[in-house]
């Protein structure tokens, strides 16, 4: 249960993975089965507590909800060492899942969930390119602009 190579990329970006968020109702944050991990939606916490809240393309902008993507790439990743120990077993992402809490005219959903996307590959070179799909809904919980959930494969 170490920090790896990983973990290395990460630092080298300035960031370092945060604890995993509490669950906000019953769930866990992430289900190892066979060769797959599954996170549950994670949003852009920090400490604990949003940011910021609201709709993109009207209180937050596009670039603003860029950045919480990747927010909660950081927090999927975070879950899924805590089911495998060292995220040096990823072998690869699979899939991606981006949730914006979208104003009725936004349509840069794709643009927005790039965020987490791009952490990912940062993170993890190519196996960081994942399928995705990116999805423009009316409320996420606690008013947060997005939510990401990962499915990865990963190494015994």
């Amino acid at each position: 249960m170490g920090s790896g190579a990983v973990e290395g990329r990460l630092a080298g970006l300035g960031l370092t993975l945060p604890e995993v968020a509490a669950p906000l109702a019953s769930y866990v944050p992430a289900v190892c089965t066979g060769p797959y991990v599954y996170t549950s939606g994670q949003l852009p916490l920090v400490d604990g507590k949003l940011g910021v809240t609201g709709k993109v393309g009207a209180e937050v902008t596009s670039e603003e909800a860029k950045e919480l993507a990747r927010t909660c790439a950081l927090n999927a990743l975070a879950a899924v060492k805590s089911v495998v120990g060292d995220l040096d077993r990823v072998v690869r992402v699979v899939k991606v899942v981006g949730f914006v809490a979208s104003a009725p005219d936004f349509t840069g959903q794709p643009g927005v969930v790039n965020g987490a996307s791009e952490l990912l590959g940062e993170a993890l070179g190519d196996a960081g390119v994942h399928a995705r799909s990116a999805v423009g809904v009316a409320v996420l919980p606690l008013d947060a602009p997005v939510e990401v959930e990962i499915q990865v494969e990963v190494a015994d």
